[in-house]
């Protein structure tokens, strides 16, 4: 089996252990399935992320043990058969939502979502991929070439008779409403606060918040440049290559591995000389961040990208840092309200909510409340799925949707672009990402 993804770091993986059960097709890759010792863990009440799909159904091959039950098996068969294909495999890593718990909340830290990209990539080597998947993996590409594709979008929310065309056509529910682009995307500044004794920040905006939320980098951008801290802004090295630089995490989450590597190598090139230099790179989306500090390291990009990602930070997590370094100062006037803070999966994959914490018993004094739930729902373009919105739908209310509605009028933070679109939708409020919850309390 051909590998799309470097999974050198799992040669080792049970080696030597009557008990590991590999299978026999599928090398390192197959090592790092058979990293799961069925202990069905994944199939236990109380866990705080994984897995999304199977909390909703209780279904167990929808867990992560149940799909490494049934990798394992289609492993084991004749490749000629392409067993990789069969029914309940195929649904089982379909309804997989990418949210990492498992990474964190298994005892055997199984990386799902990351196996899920080569099995894909294996799959589409063996059949078409829908025109849906390329549109989905393509959201860099066209955001920045097809400007005016804002305006389609906005009309298709508007038109239910677009809405079931646009079913028919990609998939696309139609009860769901695409996120539309801002007129006018994020474009970065000059270098700000270069004189600074603080350590130097490079502001990495990633493709959402660039071209859906540019507020919150500009956000970002007042927090930091106000507490004093040296900011830089990477760009694409070539002076040919005008289009903004991207993390792959739409490519990888389709299986496109090939696309995935050769974004990750344009953002490589930009970073290195500010890692070099001893900047921190700082992320506002939670997804794109772990893309670049955990999923990387896989497409076998080498030292640099690891140099690369041991230099990546969340946004909270830098402030949590910087706070208990006592380096951070900013001027904040007192909370008025409470706030309801909902966690990405994959801010609760890094241990990220502790950050949010930190941060926010810095600047709200307590009045906040971390909203106990799974996923959202949206997961990327989970949601926006057809055959996939029913468990979205149930997603979004195991926990979630319950707490919102006990607080109708209670501000929301949300740093995740997915879930900020849920909520959307079936809340009606608008969440804030925490450096617009700390921009609008800081002193004028």
């Amino acid at each position: 089996m051909k590998q799309f993804l470097d999974w050198s770091a799992y040669k080792d993986a049970g080696m030597g252990d009557a008990y590991a059960d590999i299978p026999p097709h599928g090398g390192n890759y197959a090592k790092a399935i058979a990293a799961c010792i069925n202990s069905r863990q994944c199939e236990a009440d109380g866990k705080q992320v994984m897995c999304p799909s199977y909390r909703v159904s209780k279904n167990p091959d929808l867990s992560t043990g149940g799909r490494v039950r049934l990798l394992k098996a289609a492993l084991s068969e004749d490749q000629e058969s392409h067993p990789l294909l069969s029914a309940p495999l195929a649904e089982a890593m379909e309804l997989c939502v990418s949210c990492k718990g498992c990474k964190r909340e298994c005892e055997a830290n199984v990386d799902m979502p990351l196996i899920k990209a080569e099995y894909l990539a294996q799959k589409y080597q063996l059949e078409k991929r829908s025109l849906r998947s390329r549109l989905f993996a393509a959201t860099p590409e066209w955001l920045f070439h097809y400007g005016f594709l804002r305006n389609v979008i906005a009309l298709r929310n508007r038109s239910p008779f677009i809405a079931k065309v646009s079913a028919a056509l990609f998939g696309i529910d139609e009860k769901s409403p695409l996120p539309v682009p801002v007129k006018t995307p994020f474009s970065e500044p000059q270098t700000l606060n270069s004189g600074s004794e603080l350590p130097g920040v490079v502001l990495f905006t990633d493709t959402f918040t660039r071209y859906f939320d540019p507020q919150i980098a500009e956000a970002a951008i007042k927090v930091l440049t106000h507490a004093g801290y040296p900011l830089f802004f990477a760009t694409p090295v070539s002076e040919t290559d005008k289009r903004p630089l991207c993390c792959g995490r739409t490519y990888l989450a389709q299986g496109m591995i090939d696309r995935a590597r050769a974004e990750a190598e344009r953002l490589r090139d930009a970073l290195l000389p500010h890692v070099e230099a001893g900047r921190i790179i700082v992320g506002m989306e939670a997804s794109c961040v772990l893309g670049l500090r955990d999923d990387a390291l896989a497409l076998g990009l080498g030292e640099d990208m690891e140099k690369i990602s041991k230099q990546v930070m969340l946004f909270e997590e830098f402030l949590a840092k910087e706070i208990k370094a006592k380096r951070l100062n900013i001027e904040l006037s007192e909370a008025t309200g409470k706030s309801l803070v909902h966690g990405h999966c994959h801010q609760k994959a890094t241990g990220a909510m502790k950050s949010m914490r930190r941060v926010l018993k810095q600047v709200a004094v307590d009045q906040f409340e971390m909203i106990d739930s799974g996923c959202c729902g949206m997961a990327g373009t989970f949601g926006l799925e057809r055959e996939h919105a029913a468990d979205s739908r149930a997603m979004i209310h195991d926990g979630l949707l319950q707490t919102l509605q006990s607080q109708p009028h209670t501000q929301v933070i949300a740093n995740g672009f997915s879930c900020r679109q849920q909520i959307k939708h079936y809340d009606g409020r608008q969440p804030w990402h925490l450096a617009e919850y700390i921009k609008s309390r800081m002193q004028k």
